[in-house]
């Protein structure tokens, strides 16, 4: 690493894909409360399906076509459609409501809280999301994220790759952007952060949309390239970054 990435002082993350499996758990949470109304579905093909309306939803907001509204809302609007497009909505509103907040009860990669915890104690961390406050804060008392705080889309009020949500969530911790790294399984993402001015970090998740189907190395240039968040806190702790 070069001597003005030594000058990282905070590391922000990406969450869906790079570290939390939503695919799976959409699946399992699917199940568990639709199974017992006698529904039975390809339950991965309808956690793609519902993560497929997740960009669509978003680039409304982006583009001036909506006014800022929090994931959650586009997750229930998005979540409306595919039970229609599965032939299935019939489900009733209790069941949509705490359907739809199954994208709080996401489970963590296994690397994930291990790495995070190794790298606190050198830097602060924040998620930069697409998802609102209350789904960050939940993810995290699930799963053990030792934020320092919670940052992204809720508090630039637009979505990524917007520069104003990396350039937001630097500014939020008094921090310059090539003093803040974003940390993503997505190089479309680090792209976005980089022309923001980012240091960059790709975190490897070949499996994130199924066997294969995920990102196992960036297409882009970043600055570090980690087969984990474990390796990614060996790389970032190396005694040779101390600033």
């Amino acid at each position: 690493m070069g001597c003005s990435q030594r000058m990282i002082k905070a590391l922000v993350f990406d969450i869906f894909g790079t570290l939390v499996d939503w695919r799976t758990s959409i699946a399992r949470e699917s199940e568990i409360l639709l199974s017992p109304l006698g529904i039975a579905v390809d339950w991965l093909a309808f956690a793609d399906a519902w993560r497929q309306q997740y960009q669509p939803a978003m680039e409304k907001v982006r583009t001036g076509h909506m006014p800022y509204t929090k994931l959650d809302v586009l997750h229930r609007r998005n979540l409306d459609i595919i039970l229609s497009d599965f032939a299935i909505d019939h489900v009733d509103e209790t069941t949509r409501r705490e359907l739809n907040y199954a994208w709080h009860r996401l489970d963590a990669w296994p690397d994930v809280r291990p790495g995070l915890q190794a790298l606190k104690a050198k830097y602060l961390l924040a998620p930069c999301s697409n998802g609102n406050i209350s789904l960050m804060v939940n993810l995290a008392r699930r799963n053990g994220f030792p934020w320092d705080a919670i940052l992204g889309a809720e508090v630039a009020h637009d979505y990524k790759p917007k520069p104003i949500v990396y350039l937001s969530a630097a500014s939020a911790l008094d921090l310059a952007p090539e003093q803040t790294m974003m940390v993503a399984a997505h190089s479309s993402d680090l792209a976005a952060a980089a022309a923001a001015g980012l240091r960059t970090a790709f975190v490897a998740r070949p499996d994130e949309n199924g066997p294969g189907q995920g990102e196992a190395e960036p297409s882009v240039a970043v600055d570090v390239s980690a087969s984990s968040i474990l390796e990614l806190s060996r790389i970032m702790n190396h005694p040779d970054l101390t600033a």
